[in-house]
């Protein structure tokens, strides 16, 4: 299997350049000053100690934003400098700006803020229900002014009269009518934890203002657009003044959007200002304690189900931590509320899924994005319910599980591609050998406990209903054959600029080591949406088709003559363009890619073309959570075996095995490799990564107390990927970044219950020495 990765090379020998890495001449350095408290109202901000330290230029605050000193993707909450209160131990109060780093940080230090410290709202479920009661109150009556002064005091917005962020609903079918015709109710509750996203790069920015009054901005993002929309509101500016540049990024997963943004905001403010270049490159602890976690989650379900295994009706409630900060949250809970049920056909549900605002830590977008969390909780159901029929888990899930033209829990009917989830469990059970296996396993029984079990996922693709779905991509031939080729997907270093060479290639018909991928700015390219959602491959290889499309047919029109043939006759293969079928024993006309673009030139045409790739059109109903949630879908299995020392409790995962339907897959050893890293962040998120926080307050504060995976926790991986090309895709390609995370937990709890005989019903999940051994232990 061939390999290939543009920015290989430059990554290996160390010459990519990334933010931290810029430096220009006369550069100032800063740093963030944060407050101590998790909930309190800013009494006094004194900066002047911090002002007349050595090498400091200036300190600044929100007192020195022009625009809007809080900014967010869908609610303007976020503080880039918190002004009146503090609601969170990551919000910063002021920026300490100096001719060095050290200077900075050190400055940092001396800045005083005085502060009314207010009640911390931390627990999720206390936030939740802290809602209730408070109507009616007249303010005649003492007990119920006391009343109301209680609940005030368990909000985070008192103003807002509520904790709840946002509330999502899924109402399908009846499910009153369908619980009373089960022969089978369970119920059973679910949480799961914060998670850092542990990229190797903590955030950095370096913000030069140019000499034409617009700043150029080198930043460790995302996302660009974002990141010039919170910039040019902090300064009051149009977009047109900020020039964000695309570079290499040190790993985001989904955490390098709104804190990113606000970092190179923060530098943006003091560039301008000062009219010098400014460096902002974060310390660790800043970075674990600012940035935004995935969202904490309780699932609380119930099901029910006929005597031969048939799901028919489930009644489910989800608690999302937002943190104090909206963020993404209704986006993150709203793929919750379509994938509640997991890849099963179930025909009645009741869902409510609500983002609760606390003063812990915001949340926001992380690789998974509300499904890891779902998929802990009903992949582990099934198995519960299978338990309970006395019926075999797979063929419970065989019952129950999506198919083709069936109709899923939104009242989409999964039609238009390829239903691939029954290819990707076979392919899986053979591939690890799972009849043979499970007939081995300990359940409890043994001092070493071996275990299998496996989940499955199907997966919506793209933003969906979360908003609108584009992207662009520019195709600009150069007159001695090159080509340069730019798109409006970030490379966040999983290798997309990668797939759409390739993707241009192959729809050229010319050598990959003609194209040149541009890394462009914000200035060069329209704004294609955030590189998320698993969106990059699809969105981004359909765009280039697109305009792959759009040159093939300018050339094919100037240059049918010369190839005498009819211009749609003209075929773009082996490195050039071919005439149409000649009469027999005539050979086919033929120009090299060369001449043909030459041939362009001199008759006055550019091999340009620009494209825009909109998505199929989906329509949804908010009220009850009804319709085409997603224009198409990806499914998958993973399963995987575990070893639990029965003294200890520890446990090692021995082997995990993948298979991913990704419509197309331009460059597999990519794939894999996305496979493989989603399955090792699954290993911490179900063993042993646990952002903590005492009261609100970070206590995970660096690596040394936050446990990600080592290289020696990392089992045998192997994994399958399934290509049913997808109509809806104009490359045919679809994606893997998430659904290559989000079934891990899953699997592996499966797989600890088959061998210890308990459920794990919490993340991270930590078995427990057995009673006879843990005094001894």
């Amino acid at each position: 299997m061939s390999v290939f990765r543009n920015d290989a090379v430059a990554k290996v020998c160390g010459a990519a350049k990334y933010a931290d890495d810029y430096t220009f001449p006369g550069m100032l350095h800063a740093a963030p000053v944060y407050g101590d408290e998790v909930h309190a109202r800013i009494l006094q901000l004194d900066t002047s100690r911090a002002a007349a330290a050595p090498g400091v230029v200036r300190v600044l605050t929100a007192a020195d934003v022009p625009g809007h000193s809080h900014w967010g993707q869908l609610e303007h909450d976020l503080p880039i400098f918190a002004s009146t209160h503090l609601r969170s131990h990551g919000d910063v109060v002021a920026l300490v700006v100096a001719t060095s780093r050290e200077q900075a940080i050190a400055a940092a230090e001396l800045v005083e803020l005085r502060c009314e410290p207010l009640p911390a709202v931390t627990d999720l479920r206390q936030a939740f229900e802290s809602n209730q009661g408070c109507a009616g109150t007249d303010g005649n009556s003492a007990r119920t002014l006391g009343k109301h002064q209680s609940h005030q005091q368990k909000l985070v917005y008192p103003e807002k009269g509520s904790n709840i962020a946002n509330h999502h609903k899924l109402r399908h079918g009846d499910v009153d009518a369908a619980f009373a015709h089960c022969t089978h109710r369970l119920q059973r509750s679910f949480s799961t934890q914060a998670i850092e996203h542990a990229y190797m790069e903590p955030e950095a920015a370096v913000v030069v203002p140019r000499s034409d009054g617009v700043l150029e901005i080198f930043g460790s993002m995302q996302h660009p657009f974002s990141t010039r929309q919170f910039t040019a509101a902090l300064l009051a500016v149009p977009l047109s003044e900020i020039e964000v540049y695309t570079i290499p990024v040190g790993g985001g997963f989904g955490g390098k959007d709104d804190t990113a943004a606000v970092v190179c905001a923060r530098a943006a403010l003091a560039a301008k200002l000062l009219q010098r270049p400014v460096k902002l490159t974060y310390l660790r602890e800043w970075s674990m304690r600012e940035s935004y976690k995935r969202h904490p989650y309780l699932l609380d379900y119930e099901l029910g189900l006929s005597s031969d295994g048939r799901i028919l009706a489930a009644r489910i409630r989800m608690l999302a931590d937002s943190g104090p900060y909206l963020s993404v949250t209704p986006f993150v809970t709203w793929r919750s509320i379509v994938h509640c049920c997991g890849p099963y056909v179930v025909p009645n549900v009741h869902c409510d899924v609500y983002g609760v605002y606390t003063n812990n830590i915001f949340s926001g977008a992380m690789r998974g994005f509300g499904s890891p969390q779902v998929n802990f909780a009903i992949e582990q159901l099934i198995e519960i319910a299978a338990q309970e029929l006395d019926i075999e888990p797979l063929e419970l899930r065989r019952r129950n599980m999506v198919h083709q033209d069936c109709i899923t829990v939104t009242g989409q009917r999964l039609s238009g591609h390829t239903v691939s989830l029954s290819q990707a469990l076979d392919s899986v059970l053979e591939r690890i050998g799972y009849h043979e296996k499970r007939a081995r396993c300990s359940y409890g029984e043994g001092d070493e406990l071996y275990g299998i079990g496996l989940a499955m996922c199907y997966r919506g693709m793209s933003l969906g209903s979360e908003g609108t779905d584009m992207c662009s991509a520019i195709i600009n031939g150069q007159f001695d054959g090159s080509i340069l080729l730019e798109t409006g997907i970030h490379e966040n270093g999983q290798g997309s600029e990668s797939a759409m060479i390739l993707a241009l290639s192959e729809a050229l018909g010319v050598r990959r080591e003609r194209i040149r991928y541009r890394r462009g700015s914000t200035s060069s390219i329209p704004d294609s949406a955030t590189t998320v959602a698993s969106r990059g491959t699809l969105m981004g290889t359909s765009a280039v088709v697109c305009a792959a499309e759009k040159l093939k047919s300018q050339m094919a029109k100037t240059l049918a003559e010369l190839l005498r043939c009819e211009p749609e006759q003209v075929e773009f293969r082996d490195d050039a363009l071919w005439g149409g079928a000649t009469e027999e024993g005539q050979a086919r006309s033929k120009l090299s890619w060369d001449e043909a673009v030459w041939q362009l030139y001199l008759r006055q045409q550019t091999p340009f073309a620009y494209a825009n790739f909109q998505a199929p059109a989906i329509d949804w109903d908010e009220e009850h959570g009804q319709g085409n949630a997603y224009f198409t879908w990806v499914y998958g299995c993973q399963a995987a075996e575990v070893l639990v020392d029965k003294r200890t409790g520890k446990v090692r995962v021995t082997n995990m095995v993948a298979a991913h339907d990704v419509g197309k897959a331009y460059n597999p050893p990519m794939v894999l490799g996305q496979i493989y890293g989603g399955i090792t962040q699954a290993l911490g998120y179900a063993l042993s990564e646990d952002f903590l926080m005492k009261d609100g307050r970070v206590q995970s504060d660096n690596f040394h107390k936050y446990r990600i995976p080592k290289a020696t926790d990392v089992p045998e991986l192997t994994a399958i990927i399934l290509e049913n090309p997808d109509p809806a895709s104009a490359s045919h390609a679809k994606g893997i970044g998430e659904p290559a995370l989000e079934l891990g937990a899953a699997a592996i709890a499966n797989a600890l219950h088959a061998a210890t005989g308990q459920r794990f019903f919490s993340l991270p999940m930590k078995p427990a020495p057995t009673p006879s051994e843990r005094s001894q232990a």
